[in-house]
């Protein structure tokens, strides 16, 4: 079937747990609220840790995964591409690509670990402290079939994260020249501050190009353009081929951008319990959207419902399909 949404991406276990306080935080030494990057071995044993102390909740993980789950999940036609290695949890991984989506594009690397991340979630505030070892995720050595189906995609969705280095880096820029010129919308999430820093010149050639579908937060808009999160959208309107502009504000809900008209989203309001992948889920759900050609308002009403969905439960992919359902309901026009 005709695809609406693939994505490229650092393919990363999540591994959820929820602590009661810090104590395992201040053994291990970690910075509450931040991203430690560790190897395979300091992973394990912080992973050993955490189990022994906690029930774990595992599923597919990575920015751009936790958005294509997302549009398999709502009922779209979805595929993700992305290295795990050759072990447990890469078949654990394929298992739940199969369950969100139907199918994959995975590739298996050999002698290398899949790459894995530890979420520790204080059940205090929903702050997440994460562990990870990137592993097989970032040493893809090229594409296989899904440099094929990506063109067959109406849009083709990318993060930041796969521009940091090589050679995943060269395989994304060829990836979206390859989509772009066949006539595939590319959308692109800035994904985190940092990288922001690490190649703005990069991500800018990408905005002045590519992109058409762009989506930042607050500090991510700010730390691109220089300007206040208010301003940054439209600092970035008229460039490039850009027709839509995300800026997710938080607990201040969303700006968007669409074809010349401007407007905001509230936010779904929820108990909170876990922040993991509200952002990645928010893309998910207006890509969905707009793969069927909803109006952008229409796309950021499902957006904010399903990253409210999101951060009420344990992990990035809402598996609640009645939830969902519920949440596509919601924004169907009157008389649909």
């Amino acid at each position: 079937m005709p695809l609406d949404v693939a994505g490229l991406g650092n393919a990363l276990m999540d591994a959820l747990v929820i602590i009661e306080d810090d104590g395992l935080l201040d053994e291990f030494q970690l910075s509450r609220g931040t991203m430690h990057p560790v190897d395979d071995q300091d992973w394990a044993r912080l992973f050993e840790r955490a189990q022994a102390s906690a029930k774990v909740t595992f599923d597919s993980g990575g920015s751009c995964a936790n958005t294509i789950a997302t549009v398999g999940r709502l009922g779209g036609q979805a595929l993700y591409c992305g290295q795990v290695g050759d072990d447990a949890f890469g078949d654990l991984y394929a298992k739940h690509l199969n369950a969100h989506c139907g199918r994959h594009s995975l590739r298996i690397a050999e002698g290398l670990p899949t790459g894995k991340c530890l979420s520790l979630i204080s059940r205090r505030d929903a702050e997440r402290t994460m562990a990870t070892d990137l592993g097989a995720s970032i040493q893809l050595p090229d594409l296989g079939a899904f440099s094929e189906e990506l063109v067959q995609a109406q849009i083709a969705h990318f993060t930041g994260y796969t521009l940091l280095s090589e050679p995943m880096r060269g395989l994304t820029l060829g990836a979206i020249e390859k989509a772009s010129s066949a006539g595939t919308r590319i959308s692109l999430d800035v994904a985190d501050p940092f990288v922001v820093e690490a190649i703005r010149p990069v991500l800018n050639a990408l905005v002045d190009t590519d992109v058409q579908v762009l989506f930042l937060n607050a500090e991510e808009a700010q730390s691109l353009t220089g300007c206040p999160p208010e301003e940054a959208l439209a600092q970035l309107v008229g460039r490039g081929r850009l027709e839509t502009i995300v800026v997710k504000l938080g607990q201040r809900g969303s700006r968007v951008w669409h074809q010349g008209q401007t407007f905001d989203v509230p936010v779904f309001k929820v108990e909170p319990i876990d922040t993991t992948g509200a952002g990645d889920a928010y893309a998910g759900g207006f890509l969905y959207g707009l793969s069927r050609g909803w109006s952008a308002e229409r796309c950021g009403a499902l957006a904010t419902r399903v990253a409210g969905l999101t951060v009420g439960q344990l992990g990035a992919v809402v598996k609640d399909h009645e939830a969902m359902m519920d949440a596509l309901k919601a924004v169907q026009p009157s008389g649909a």
